[in-house]
């Protein structure tokens, strides 16, 4: 199985046994065995490469999570820290730069010994790092993982960002009916971000761009500076950045839909009753922030 899917990750059958320190023959034949045994052909041979087929990714997927099982088997009978000893963490790009330095700190106080091993990822890629086994938890928004063990930590609100010559600049605040005709910017859709301001758009007669979808709320902001739109932002990034830029006026969005909830999120097929204590963790370096949180 290890051998299958570094086949898949690499796209190659030399680099993969260059990473697995085996012979290539040794390799291919091992997977051949594999193919035979199952009557499948997992991948597709050619001068140009490897292209794993329908089946293959099928095993692929599959593979993953019963490999991070094992890997989790291995750790939690050889160690009794929490996660077998390190912590596989994903989380949104527009909350861990915030949340998670205090978190972090206050981790390492309760479990010196824990490595914790951070990614940033968007909402789509989250969810099928938690699938496969990628990670061991994430932090993102719940509706977006079901079939997962979920600890509420905040609800975050979203703020605005126009040009400086805006004509809702001079406002201390946007509500949806200063939203009426006006255009949105916000990310690519494989952020929970996007459907929220789908949303909002379709509650308050505003459109969403479709000239742009932002890769970063750093570009939404740049893009809200050259007058293409309104940009939507998460609270955290607002006050921690947004507020501080001069090229564009921030305030709070008042309208109904304008917030999202942020959870921890585990799988719901394995017992790690330290997640628990992770969530009070992240919900303490929350309430330091000022959010909303859920106790």
């Amino acid at each position: 199985m290890e051998y299958i899917v570094t086949v898949h990750q690499l796209g190659g059958f030399g680099l993969a046994a260059e990473k697995l320190n085996v012979s290539q023959p040794s390799l291919s034949t091992q997977i051949a065995a594999v193919e035979s045994d199952l009557g499948v052909r997992l991948f597709d041979r050619s001068r140009a490469g490897v292209e794993t087929t329908a089946r293959g990714l099928d095993f692929v997927k599959r593979a993953q999570r019963i490999l991070a099982e094992v890997e989790a088997l291995r750790g939690t009978m050889l160690s009794d820290l929490p996660f077998g000893g390190r912590l596989r963490l994903g989380v949104l790009p527009s909350i861990g730069p915030y949340l998670l330095p205090q978190a972090i700190t206050a981790l390492h106080d309760a479990e010196p010994d824990l490595r914790v091993v951070v990614r940033e990822e968007n909402t789509l890629l989250l969810d099928d790092g938690i699938r496969s086994g990628r990670f061991d938890a994430i932090i993102s928004t719940p509706e977006d993982h079901p079939n997962t063990m979920q600890h509420p930590l905040f609800v975050e609100p979203l703020w605005v960002a126009v040009a400086q010559d805006h004509p809702l600049a001079h406002r201390s605040s946007v509500t949806a009916a200063d939203l009426t005709g006006q255009r949105l910017l916000t990310l690519d859709t494989g952020h929970r971000l996007s459907r929220i301001v789908y949303g909002i758009a379709g509650a308050s007669g505003a459109i969403v761009s479709d000239d742009y979808e932002g890769t970063s709320l750093d570009s939404i902001v740049l893009m809200a500076a050259t007058g293409a739109g309104i940009g939507i932002l998460p609270d955290l990034f607002a006050r921690r950045q947004g507020i501080h830029r001069s090229e564009v006026r921030v305030m709070p969005l008042v309208t109904p839909d304008s917030h999202r909830t942020i959870s921890l999120l585990v799988p719901s097929d394995r017992t790690e009753k330290f997640a628990g204590a992770l969530a009070r963790i992240l919900r303490s370096a929350a309430k330091a922030l000022e959010l909303n949180v859920i106790e």
